[in-house]
């Protein structure tokens, strides 16, 4: 994408307003007529809020790499009138990478107007910026996966969207539209989502309690105000001295963003929140001293009067929690929520009886729920996407939806990031060292193989030859981290694959090298159908040579000599074809009959269960043998627990018990794909 001559990347007078930094910028145009077209094209680093002549437009953009940084396009034809018209844009820059964003070290804004096809508006040093200091830069994390908490004091801020901004100053032009910052620009590649608000009306749970003390860590206070709180009538006048909690449940989780319009005397604090399950009954209000270190809770101070209060960022949740700080007056409060949506055409879900349809229809909500701009794990702990769990994700969504979108974005952004070895991030887009994967290497070989059935995609071998180069290398550069026994071992910092299950990563690893090997038959497979030439399939053939010894006596082991094979690796076995015959029957025996033992745990003499993502390819393996039955009576006994259980999307593990385990997981609800 090019952008018009003159259109540039602008940002704060302070070249330095950086971490954690909300930048308002301000353009005015006038207008004799009112337009039959108009299109505004918008790119930020990294996130903004939009509004045209005051009326909220939407958010944006899609995540991307710095070196083709994503441009949105609006249609705003609408929201413009002859006369004077402002264009209203609030810039947020965390000031560090994440886990869907990487950060260089600018704010910046670039976008233009087209008005009936003309270029009537363009980024530059006439716009106005001014940073908005009623949003704190002191703030913690949300989790490790994400940007900052907000921490915001309305008694700061500014109604800026339609007032006179010509005091403010000049934009810096930051750099020219491609430059060393942000290389190229590109269009969005995936749908542009809706939003809609909803009214809060009946609270699941309201609490009073004495007020705390605010810290410097608002999360931490929520827990307090929650663990000294009582379920009780709300008083019509809150006193100070006192909270008023309540907690609204959305019926399923999805990203959102929590409001509220309130009364305040001023000084009082809310706290805005996100939680996504119970325990024993209770709200579970994550602990950040926990693995992923989550305190989704938002701060605000609300200036006197009546005020609509709005966080920035969305979040994640099926519970909303809002704690209010009496000041004495009647706060009055009308709550609301917004919700993203990510438009797919669908096609009706399959015709099924009894639990398989329960099943049906749990996936479909967290395939849907889990699809913003591409594919994202999970809602409420990290929104994040993984290049692994794209594939267990497309094969849900391609049942209900042919939308290719989603995959070709997962492939694309995966080529992109390639480091200069040929080695592909775990995290799209991410620098997450201490997070890359090794087999999610693999997992894009899938992706690329899967889009030949892909019923969006009518040309794969094109997909293929575009990515030809990252795939070549890729697999080039796996020959040297393979020993002088044939076998691979895992490049150091990486982690051999991600899951869940307790099983064994002992190396040479025989899962790992069978994901290793699954992928050589599938690049082998593509280049014979383009006509390229390639050893991928001798080096497979030498692959499963060298894998045989992990076979012992009594079985199949996930290192030589170490614990027996998992049902993961009996599953590759089957699939990569080294177990054939009598003996992929017995293994098939024995991954079925582990799957139907609703025990989770360990248990003596049978394979280490593989976790709700593996079973992708645990089925894939029966499938290879035609057992269909058993793809679907594991559906239904396992999947089938979670719809007796009351589940309404799909969690990340059996059991999700631990402090941040999630009930909304993308790649959890792969069997859609396979009823």
């Amino acid at each position: 994408m090019k952008a018009p001559d003159g259109a540039v990347w602008i940002g704060p007078a302070h070249p330095f307003d950086l971490r954690d930094a909300y930048v308002n910028f301000r353009a005015d145009i006038h207008l004799e007529t009112a337009p039959v077209a108009a299109l505004f094209r918008l790119g930020v680093d990294s996130r903004y809020r939009l509004w045209i002549n005051g009326v909220f437009v939407g958010r944006g953009p899609e995540r991307s790499w710095p070196t083709s940084q994503a441009v949105d396009e609006r249609l705003i034809t609408n929201l413009l009138r002859p006369g004077l018209n402002r264009l209203a844009v609030q810039v947020y820059s965390p000031g560090h990478s994440h886990f869907a964003y990487v950060h260089r070290g600018a704010c910046g804004l670039i976008g233009w107007l087209e008005v009936d096809g003309d270029v009537v508006l363009k980024t530059g040093p006439q716009w106005r910026a001014r940073r908005d200091w009623s949003w704190s830069d002191r703030v913690e994390r949300v989790s490790i996966y994400g940007t900052g908490v907000e921490d915001r004091d309305l008694q700061l801020a500014e109604d800026w969207v339609e007032a006179d901004a010509s005091g403010w100053d000049a934009a810096r032009v930051v750099q020219a539209a491609e430059g060393p910052i942000w290389g190229s620009l590109r269009p969005r590649a995936t749908a542009l989502p809706t939003e809609e608000e909803r009214v809060l009306e009946a609270p699941w749970q309201v609490r009073i309690g004495p007020a705390v003390l605010p810290s410097s860590d608002p999360h931490r206070d929520l827990r307090k105000v929650v663990s000294g709180s009582k379920v009780s009538a709300l008083p019509t006048l809150l006193p100070q001295g006192t909270s008023a909690i309540w907690v609204f449940d959305l019926g399923e989780s999805r990203a959102c963003l929590a409001g509220v319009e309130v009364t305040a005397a001023g000084g009082e604090r809310l706290l805005v929140s996100y939680a996504e399950k119970l325990r024993d009954g209770e709200l579970l209000i994550p602990d950040p001293g926990t693995y992923c270190r989550m305190r989704p809770t938002d701060r605000f101070t609300l200036r006197p009067g009546r005020q609509r209060v709005e966080g920035f960022s969305l979040r994640g949740a099926r519970y909303l929690v809002f704690a209010l700080e009496g000041g004495g007056v009647s706060p009055a409060p009308q709550f609301h929520v917004r919700l993203p949506v990510t438009p797919v055409v669908e096609k009706p879900l399959p015709n099924l009886g009894g639990v398989l349809a329960g099943v049906a229809k749990m996936c479909r909500t967290t395939t849907l729920n889990c699809l913003q701009d591409g594919f994202v794990d999970g809602v409420w702990r990290e929104s994040s996407l993984w290049l692994g769990d794209a594939v267990a994700q497309d094969w849900a969504l391609r049942a209900i939806s042919d939308d290719p979108r989603p995959l070709l974005f997962a492939i694309d952004m995966a080529t992109e990031g390639a480091d200069a070895e040929g080695l592909l991030p775990s995290v799209l887009p991410g620098e997450i060292p201490a997070y890359a994967v090794t087999d999610y290497n693999f997992s894009w070989v899938e992706l690329l193989s899967g889009c030949a059935t892909h019923p969006g995609i009518a040309e794969p071998e094109a997909v293929w030859q575009r990515h030809w180069g990252t795939l070549t290398r890729m697999l080039e550069r796996m020959t040297a981290f393979r020993g002088p026994d044939g076998l691979l071992r895992n490049p150091p910092g990486r982690r051999l694959f991600l899951d869940w299950s307790p099983m064994s990563r002992a190396e040479p690893n025989l899962t790992l090298n069978l994901r290793y090997l699954h992928a050589l038959h599938l690049a082998a497979a593509m280049a014979e159908r383009v006509g390229r030439t390639a050893d991928w399939a001798e080096q497979a053939g030498e692959l499963s040579a060298a894998l045989q010894g992990h076979r012992a006596a009594d079985g199949w082991r996930e290192s030589p000599g170490g614990e027996a094979a998992s049902q993961l690796a009996l599953a590759m076995l089957i699939l990569t074809g080294i177990a054939a015959g009598d003996e992929a029957t017995a293994l098939a025996d024995r991954i079925v009959g582990r799957s139907l033992d609703l025990r989770d745990g360990p248990l003596e003499g049978q394979p280490t269960l593989a976790s709700p993502f593996m079973h992708h390819y645990v089925f894939l393996a029966l499938q290879r043998l035609g057992r269909r039955l058993d793809i679907q009576a594991i559906i239904a006994a396992r999947w089938g627990r979670w719809v007796q259980d009351g589940c309404v999307t799909t969690p990340e593990n059996w059991s999700i018990d631990f402090p941040d385990g999630s009930a909304c997981h993308g790649f959890s609800a792969h069997p859609l794909g396979w009823l």
